[in-house]
């Protein structure tokens, strides 16, 4: 973002824990940023610690049996079951890799917002919300947008957690419709 000629700004999307990346990003440049897209994702806001949204993302977890955080990550046909055709046991062993190595920075997000007023509502931010995702959940990404309500909410039917895969076309769309809504 540094880099970015002055005159340039950008649309960021984050997809799951990237939306708490898009948003201390956006906190540190909110003068290059049109606006932030929140895709299946978390979604902090200004006047709580982020540690919030993710604390209830686990609290959310451990109600429900069949997410099983550990036994969801060894058997990540529930994160992606919608996705088409792939080599799924070498995608899975990616994703349980990359999540195994991931840590959550629980001590540094905990602490009082890390996002300004000033800063978070000078900037549209966007949810696109994946109706059949099994890890962030409809109700939880309902519970995010009502915590940090986005300026303009999307719906992808039948898009598992990686909508990227299980409806690349639908999701194309909504970030050309962003792209032209915000640019």
């Amino acid at each position: 973002m540094a880099s970015l000629p002055q005159h340039k700004k950008v649309i960021l999307v984050g997809h799951s824990y990237g939306g708490v990346i898009i948003s201390l990003a956006m906190e540190s440049f909110p003068t290059r940023v049109l606006a932030t897209l929140y895709l299946t994702a978390f979604i902090p806001n200004h006047y709580s610690p982020i540690a919030t949204g993710v604390a209830e993302y686990f609290k959310r977890v451990m109600e429900e049996p069949i997410m099983d955080f550990q036994l969801l990550f060894k058997d990540g046909s529930k994160i992606h079951q919608l996705m088409p055709c792939l080599d799924q046991n070498s995608w899975r062993q990616r994703f349980i890799n990359s999540h195994q190595k991931r840590k959550w920075f629980m001590k540094d997000l905990s602490k009082e917002s890390l996002l300004t007023e000033e800063n978070f509502e000078s900037v549209n931010h966007v949810y696109i919300v994946c109706k059949d995702d099994l890890l962030i959940k409809e109700s939880l990404q309902e519970w995010y947008i009502e915590n940090s309500p986005a300026a303009d909410v999307k719906f992808i039917d039948r898009a598992d957690h990686m909508p990227m895969f299980s409806k690349p076309q639908d999701l194309c769309k909504c970030l050309q419709q962003v792209a032209d809504k915000y640019n």
